[in-house]
């Protein structure tokens, strides 16, 4: 856990950006060597909040158009572990710090995570790219699901 003074979303940006250039890995989560969304995610976990508070489960890339209907895994952990806030946000919305969850389809899971730098961008990894920051645009904001905040580790 990192013991800095700085407000905790300045932490979380930081932390997130310290990931930058991580090459995408399937289940990863090693800054510098692989992540996917979820690692990302995980990672930045770890290095602001402390240990995981549980074990992320073994999952296929498809795992959200595969779950079990009626369930949605990434959504549920979501909430045991995070703050939620309000989806649809205003347009200087979200905060910096503010972990995004997406689903590409109304019918479907979330499938995606990211982390907001500020209203209008985000760091995320996914396929075949690095992990980047980039722009939250009009199509991301289509397909954000939910939106939660990291919990105050004092």
């Amino acid at each position: 856990m990192d013991d800095d003074v700085s407000p905790l979303p300045e932490r979380i940006v930081a932390e997130a950006r310290a990931w930058a250039g991580t090459p995408y890995r399937h289940q990863a989560s090693l800054k510098g060597v692989g992540c996917d969304c979820l690692g990302l995610l995980r990672g930045v976990w770890r290095g602001v909040i402390g240990p995981e508070p549980e074990e992320a489960p073994p999952y296929a890339a498809s795992w959200a158009e595969s779950a079990p209907a009626g369930t949605d895994p990434l959504l549920a952990a979501a909430r045991r572990h995070l703050v939620p806030i309000a989806v649809p946000m205003p347009a200087d919305r979200p905060l910096a710090g503010d972990v995004l969850l997406f689903s590409f389809r109304v019918h479907l899971p979330a499938k995606h995570c990211a982390i907001a730098t500020g209203p209008a961008a985000m760091i995320h990894a996914h396929d075949g790219a690095a992990v980047t920051e980039v722009a939250l645009t009009p199509w991301w904001r289509r397909h954000l699901a939910h939106a939660f905040r990291f919990p105050d580790p004092s």
